[in-house]
């Protein structure tokens, strides 16, 4: 399974059965399998949802976004209970090209990527169990 560094953006090989082992990236030692978020930007986020097999859920906010620092402590936490998925910030006010391509026309919007391409997509704060449920759903095979 390929994982993208969140540190270093390096592309690293892990076998899926380690992946619960806390894998590091051989290139600079980070953790590759952090249960908080990490931050991307214009430049790092082709890579993370190109360079990731796993599903990457990625929320997109800003800083003068009430309903997007109400959210920011349960998507935090609904990280920390779904460890086979990666979780991303990207921040629309210093990113604002990532945000544009993907036509985000409201905050907080929350995209979930899988395979490199979105397959779901949800607008509004959601406390962390709903966010949990929402992402178990859309990951759910369907049948």
């Amino acid at each position: 399974m390929h994982l993208n560094c969140p540190a270093c953006g390096a592309t690293n090989r892990v076998p899926e059965a380690r992946i619960d082992d806390h894998p590091v990236c051989g290139r600079c030692g980070a953790d590759l399998m952090t249960p908080a978020p990490v931050a991307l930007t214009d430049a790092t986020f082709p890579a993370f949802i190109a360079n990731t097999e796993l599903p990457v859920l990625v929320d997109f906010w800003a800083d003068w976004c009430g309903p997007c620092k109400m959210m920011a402590p349960h998507f935090a936490k609904a990280a920390g209970q779904l460890p086979q998925v990666r979780f991303a910030k990207l921040d629309t006010e210093a990113s604002p090209q990532t945000s544009a391509a993907f036509e985000v026309r409201s905050i907080p919007t929350l995209i979930l990527y899988r395979g490199g391409r979105e397959v779901a997509r949800q607008s509004g704060a959601m406390p962390a169990a709903d966010l949990v449920r929402w992402v178990q759903g859309q990951l759910a095979p369907r049948g």
